[in-house]
This record gives structure tokens, C-alpha cells and sequence, in this order.
């Protein structure tokens, strides 16, 4: 089973936290997430995720401290993720999210973190967003 490392970003501004939905026709398609990806080989995870906000949601970032790392076995896809969760803000003049690579984004309140919309390994950081986001 191949190992993936992902990196997501937890990205608060007033009172939400930003989400992306996967588009159809990927894996856990419709389901919300922290928006971020895949790490290249060799590719620092910091930097991943700069990339990824950039590709996928048109917002220029700063990351943070890591806010929590998770790893999941999807055996439906023969596949295992070691997710890296940071911390990130907008910098100044990056322009509103919007779904450039995702099939929608969104800012969520802690009554939409619904553990069932989300993938697997997303749920473990869902409860310390939630108290995050009151």
C-alpha cells in the first residue's frame, strides 16, 4: 500500500473556517475537506500547501504551525494518507477563494463540520476546529 502526504491548510477568519468540496470523480468525491494536497518527492510540505491554495482555490497564503497530523488507510482505494493539518492565513490582497480545482468551496461555522461529510482522515481535527470557530 502506497503512502501519500498531504497537506491541508485550517484557515479561520471571522468565526469560519474555509472548506473545498472534492470534485466528482475523484475519491470520497462530494465530500468536504481542508483544501491542500499532495506533497511532491522532495517538495517541502510548507510549500506544498502554498501550491496547492494557489492551484486550487486562487488564494495566496501564509502556513503556520502545524495545527495536527493524522493517518488513514483507505483500503477501498489501496492507498494510505499521513495528512499534514497547518495553520494558514490570506496575505494581505489575495483575492477571495473560489473554486479554480475543487468542485466548491465555502466558510463553515462549527454547526457544519459534520464528521459524515468529511473523508476519514479529516474527522480527528474536526472537534479542535470546532472550538476554534465559535
Amino acid at each position: 500500500m502506497n503512502t501519500i502526504i498531504v497537506s491541508a491548510g485550517v484557515i479561520i477568519e471571522k468565526g469560519a473556517v474555509l472548506l473545498s468540496r472534492r470534485k466528482k470523480g475523484t475519491h470520497l468525491a462530494d465530500r468536504w475537506e481542508f483544501p491542500g494536497g499532495k506533497v511532491e518527492a522532495g517538495e517541502d510540505p510548507r510549500a506544498a500547501l502554498v501550491r496547492e491554495l494557489d492551484e486550487e482555490l486562487g488564494i495566496q497564503v501564509v502556513v503556520g504551525d502545524i495545527a495536527d497530523v493524522t493517518f488513514h488507510r483507505y483500503e477501498d482505494a489501496g492507498k494510505a494518507v499521513l495528512l499534514l493539518f497547518f495553520f494558514a492565513m490570506r496575505r494581505p490582497g489575495s483575492p477571495e477563494p473560489r473554486a479554480v480545482d475543487v468542485a466548491e468551496v465555502k466558510w463553515a461555522g462549527a454547526g457544519d463540520l459534520d464528521p459524515a461529510e468529511f473523508p476519514p482522515a479529516d474527522v480527528a481535527i474536526l472537534e479542535k476546529v470546532r472550538r476554534l470557530v465559535v
